[in-house]
């Protein structure tokens, strides 16, 4: 039995390369290849890798005299093992590697080496499988061709056997750490030559036999996380920020903070004013000590006097309720096929219905933290940030140093779901850390995380649709209103995006005749909606969310107001197997395919059927069930995998529910690592139930009022789904990997809410659910 404890260092650029030095130095081989994938041809073959070489990805592999091969992670770990361990596993699979002899290292951000190196969107795999294959396969054949160069015999006798190369004939074998040096001073194959192995000999990938790298070192306590690092002579930071957005700072006592034992210093934090300025500190108050517990009381000793300025009055109440008045009008319309407007007039019926989803917080398990030391011209940076190579280009702009001059360490991330690739407490400390002139540990509090952060947007949905008189739904009207994600990069943004509206909106893969998608843009709102109260950021799924729980929760009510089952008017909704193209349907611009080319990943019905059919009969979907218990279905595509959720609740007299199953089919492409797949998809179903339940981030008088665990819940272990059952549809290597850890979470919500209303007859339109049950 192979071993698979995992190892892994962290080693800065210099280490790096100076790693790589040393293994060539002492006869290792050292490969860095610059490879990508167009997303086109047979996954399988060379034919699949474009020729010649490009910037995205940059995959680097060393190999030393005893044999270790060593791998850099270029994305970061986010802890679900795709950066660390999948990735890695490719590349290993395809040298045929022993995996006990690998070890990992984590890549510096540095994007003109590694590629973009941005952790979200599910594209680690998506975007990273082909290059990872095509390192592992190249490395192979420079030691299967130094092999057959040293025994003098043609290269296709020479054969890779786990971590050696073998003289077919002869039997002669030879291991790879004393073939490294030869293989060294050979060119690189080019893509199109590149020879893959066959995935029947595969022993790690599409097996989930690998355990994640970081797994020993997270179980026993040793796994460095953004707070684990120190540097001599370093300080400890909290700030307190403006608690309400665009305030300014009136008057404090600092005189009070420094008699806290352990303050060094209270200064004044210069910062920006949303909207339009991407990540830059929000400013405020900061206070230095010789520990974190230290600077946390002297904060709360400072007697913070603040104006609030023009969001004093804000409500997220109005605003909501802005937004539904906002989709009862007409809108910007960005797809349209079919006269929708000449169907509703003729039809049978028609039925509507109006969703709203609060804003949220992203609440992982660490806050966000860093250490900075900005010194002799030079930056050096220790984070858990989900963009390193993004956070390293803003840091060398907020110090006016060259890129080359700044050094970002990307840590554990201790959980992310999209608010650590917004960098702002990395800026934080380096604005500190040079002012100074000693290495700066910023430190956020959970109540600065909740209170401070980059929110999942307030989103209202309106959704009509008529039915002929044979009941066949004809036409479709959506209409979304949401603060825009372009609101954190430019003021004014006052419209959805192409990307925000593809995601789960036009790109709605019915077979209806007529469909109108449109938009309200936020000078069609009331006042108070018009401009941005928050600051927008990405979140897991993004606005799937929103987009999915109303579609998803709407054919659950029209296949009610017809008399059918839900799961049938899903499938008739999604129609036969075939390829659905909004494209043609769609506004100039406004047409995103998660960074995907269409030709690999376009919308196939079939696979969304499948999934539908597949979760629906693991659930035992139509069985008779007790009073007070229902199942509740729902199916949506996005970030290229198509994934479909089946919820069973038990809903008591007072409004209390258990779920005691959960089952998910998720068609994800080729599953690299089945194990962490379903270990993603368990997640979505705790998370999903979570936001759910509990998830709401509430403004009142401008400021946000929750501030931990215990007003902004999650659910407890005795909450959680008691049974999770993740069913993967298999695919051949050949097919391009998809999404894996965002798509799980949409059709969580709307599955639950679906079960809801066969158990208890009660709808759910409004999120979180709360005490919508009580009796």
């Amino acid at each position: 039995m192979p071993d698979f404890t995992g190892k892994l260092r962290n080693l800065s650029r210099r280490r790096l390369v100076g790693a790589a030095a040393a293994a060539a130095a002492g006869g290792g081989l050292v490969l860095m290849a610059r490879l990508s994938h167009d997303g086109g041809g047979d996954a399988s073959g060379a034919a699949a890798m474009p020729h010649g070489t490009v910037s995205d990805p940059r995959v680097f592999v060393a190999i030393a005299p005893d044999g270790t091969v060593t791998i850099a992670a270029a994305r970061a770990e986010m802890g679900s093992g795709a950066a660390r361990t999948s990735l890695p596993m490719v590349v290993a699979e395809e040298l045929d590697a022993d995996w006990s002899r690998v070890t990992v290292v984590q890549a510096p951000g540095d994007e003109e080496r590694y590629g973009n190196q941005d952790t979200d969107g599910s594209r680690s795999l998506r975007h990273f499988l082909l290059p990872m294959r095509a390192c592992g396969a190249a490395a192979r054949m420079m030691l299967q061709t130094a092999a057959a160069e040293r025994w003098g015999v043609d290269p296709a006798q020479v054969e890779a056997r786990n971590h050696a190369m073998v003289d077919t004939r002869s039997g002669r074998r030879l291991g790879y750490g004393a073939l490294a040096a030869a293989a060294a001073r050979l060119p690189v194959p080019p893509a199109a030559a590149l020879v893959f192995r066959d995935p029947q000999h595969y022993r790690y990938v599409g097996r989930g036999t690998v355990p994640i790298s970081d797994l020993h070192d997270i179980t026993t306590g040793r796994a460095r996380y953004g707070a684990d690092h120190r540097l001599p002579g370093q300080r400890y930071a909290v700030i307190a920020r403006p608690p309400v957005m665009g305030g300014r700072l009136l008057s404090s006592d600092a005189a009070a903070a420094m008699q806290v034992p352990g303050v060094e210093r209270v200064m004044t934090l210069r910062g920006s004013t949303p909207p339009g300025t991407k990540f830059l500190p929000l400013g405020g108050v900061a206070v230095i000590a010789r520990n974190t517990w230290a600077a946390i009381r002297g904060r709360a000793a400072l007697g913070l006097v603040w104006d609030d300025g023009p969001n004093r009055h804000y409500r997220s109440e109005d605003d909501r309720a802005a937004l539904l008045a906002a989709v009862r009008a007409p809108g910007r319309v960005v797809r349209s096929s079919g006269d929708v407007e000449q169907a509703m007039a003729a039809a049978s019926e028609v039925v509507s219905a109006e969703y709203s989803l609060p804003y949220l917080a992203h609440a992982s398990m660490e806050p966000p933290v860093a250490l900075v030391q900005v010194a002799d011209g030079s930056c050096t940076a220790w984070a858990p940030v989900q963009s390193p190579g993004g956070a390293r280009d803003d840091l060398a702009q907020l110090l006016g140093l060259r890129r080359q001059d700044v050094t970002l360490h990307p840590t554990l991330l201790g959980g992310s779901f999209g608010r650590k690739s917004q960098h702002d407490f990395v800026l934080e400390a380096a604005l500190l850390a040079r002012e100074l002139g000693v290495p700066v540990q910023v430190q956020w509090t959970r109540e600065d995380d909740i209170r401070n952060g980059f929110y999942h947007a307030i989103a209202a949905e309106r959704i009509e649709a008529a039915r002929d008189a044979g009941g066949r739904v004809v036409a479709w009207r959506h209409r979304s209103a949401a603060p825009s994600l372009m609101t954190t990069f430019r003021a004014g943004a006052d419209h959805p995006s192409g990307m925000e509206v593809s995601m789960g909106m036009v790109d709605l893969p019915f077979d209806i005749p007529a469909i109108r998608c449109e938009t309200a843009a936020a000078s069609a709102l009331a006042p108070q909606a018009a401009t941005a109260h928050a600051r927008i950021g990405w979140f897991r799924s993004v606005y799937n969310i929103p987009h999915a729980f109303a579609i998803q929760s709407f054919v659950a009510e029209l296949a009610h107001a017809a008399g059918r089952d839900a799961k049938e008017m899903l499938l008739d909704l999604i129609g036969p197997p075939r390829i659905a193209d909004p494209r043609p349907q769609t506004a100039r611009r406004m047409f995103w395919n998660y960074t995907a080319p269409w030709q690999s990943y376009p919308i196939d019905t079939g696979r969304l059927r499948h999934v539908t059919e597949r979760a629906a009969a693991a659930a035992g979907w139509g069985q008779a069930l007790p009073p007070g218990h229902g199942l509740g279905i729902a199916a949506h595509h996005s970030f290229a995998s198509y994934v479909a959720t089946v919820v069973r609740v038990a809903v008591a007299g007072d409004g209390s529910l258990v779920v005691p199953q959960v089952d998910t089919a998720i068609d994800c492409g080729f599953a690299v690592n089945p194990e962490r797949i379903a270990a993603q998809v368990e997640g979505a179903a705790v998370m999903g139930l979570s936001l759910a339940l509990y998830g709401e981030i509430g403004f009142a008088d401008g400021r946000v009022q929750q501030g931990n665990f215990d007003d902004y819940q999650v659910v407890r272990s005795d909450q959680a789904p008691l049974r999770v059952r993740v069913h993967i549809v298999p695919q051949p290597p050949g097919m391009p990997a998809g999404g894996v850890g965002e798509p799980p979470l949409p059709p969580f919500a709307p599955a639950l809410c679906n079960a809801i209303f066969a158990a208890t007859g009660r709808r759910i339109r409004r999120l979180p659910i709360g005490g919508q049950l009580a009796a």
